[in-house]
């Protein structure tokens, strides 16, 4: 992204980030300060995170305000709405286990939340809301996919309310290292010499870098119209590869225990971007796909596709030598202490 012209668009500008303690959190607002905002509101519901949010970004304390609420309260989310500009929403529910265990508090969050949001962007006139949300919404089979694309629905359907918000989504895959991810959990098992559990050897997923997600939800603020559903192009990998090369990195063992548990609940062998229906809608436009709006599905994409749909099986697949240098970057194979 180009740093000026992100920094023209971002300067005296109010900006909300919900669940902004969580990964995502913690990256945007390490790049927005940056670009010197007039301020940048953290509405999260753990006062114990916002603590040491704060410790973190101290020198930047005249910009950063923190909130401690929840977008199921719309009265509070109102209140931290009042003359905001820009608004990322990324407060969810994630986990697919604990949301097969409770659906409502799923639904409560991921779903009547994100109306909390859209309707108080409108009535604040926030001038764009850009939701965070995953590759689990495409073609859902667990209850955080099935919610999260219940969520991007709401904020990319049309409404007759009128209004001058414009509502984008940014879908990707499994962020490197982010909090309660694959990643870090086979590095903690490592430490402790415990063997690694996959749920199956067949089983792919999409990885994307938590800066490049950052990219394309900065790349959706500035040149997308309401309604649109960017996806980035990224790598995938088989989880297998991704355990024997964290294990060889960091014990030198290329016989270090893995092991088959089966697939979990919810879960997919493969993970999709865009599901069939979605690539009528499609068009690519730099490093990204653009799923169009469904207003403008009279538009359909008359292009003929090599693949029938996006998924982790048909995207480029890294071998374990791209795989260890991806892991490199962000430090995930430092030494064990």
């Amino acid at each position: 992204m180009n740093s000026q012209k992100l920094k023209d668009f971002f300067l005296e500008k109010k900006i909300l980030v919900t669940g902004g303690t969580g990964s995502f959190g913690n990256q945007v607002i390490s790049r927005l300060v940056e670009f010197k905002p007039e301020s940048i509101i953290v509405f999260s519901r753990d006062e114990d995170k916002q603590y040491w949010l704060q410790k973190k970004f101290e020198e930047h304390k005249n910009i950063l305000n923190f909130i401690i609420g929840d977008i199921r309260d719309y009265n509070r989310l109102s209140e931290a709405m009042n003359g905001v500009n820009i608004v990322y929403h990324a407060a969810a529910l994630k986990h697919v286990p604990s949301n097969e265990l409770h659906p409502m508090e799923a639904v409560k969050t991921n779903i009547l939340g994100a109306e909390n949001v859209r309707r108080t962007a409108i009535e604040n006139n926030v001038d764009i809301v850009v939701d965070i949300s995953t590759d689990k919404a495409a073609k859902p089979v667990s209850v955080m996919g099935m919610t999260k694309a219940i969520q991007e629905r709401i904020f990319l359907a049309p409404t007759n309310i009128k209004n001058t918000t414009r509502f984008v989504c940014v879908r990707y895959g499994n962020v490197i290292g982010s909090r309660g991810s694959v990643i870090p959990f086979f590095r903690e098992r490592i430490e402790q010499g415990k063997s690694l559990p996959i749920t199956s050897k067949k089983m792919t997923r999409f990885l994307i870098r938590l800066e490049e997600a950052i990219d394309s939800v900065f790349y959706a603020t500035l040149e997308q119209k309401s309604g649109s559903l960017i996806v980035r192009k990224m790598p995938a990998c088989f989880i297998n590869d991704l355990a024997e090369v964290m294990a060889e990195e960091l014990t030198g063992r290329s016989d270090y225990p893995i092991e088959e548990v089966g697939i979990r609940p919810g879960e997919k062998i493969n993970e999709i971007l865009i599901s069939e229906e979605e690539m009528r809608r499609m068009e690519e436009k730099d490093d990204h796909y653009i799923v169009n709006a469904f207003i403008e599905s009279e538009k359909l994409n008359s292009n003929d596709f090599d693949i029938i749909e996006y998924d982790s099986r048909t995207t480029n697949i890294l071998n374990k030598k791209e795989i260890a240098a991806l892991l490199r970057k962000d430090g995930w194979l430092d030494p064990i202490n």
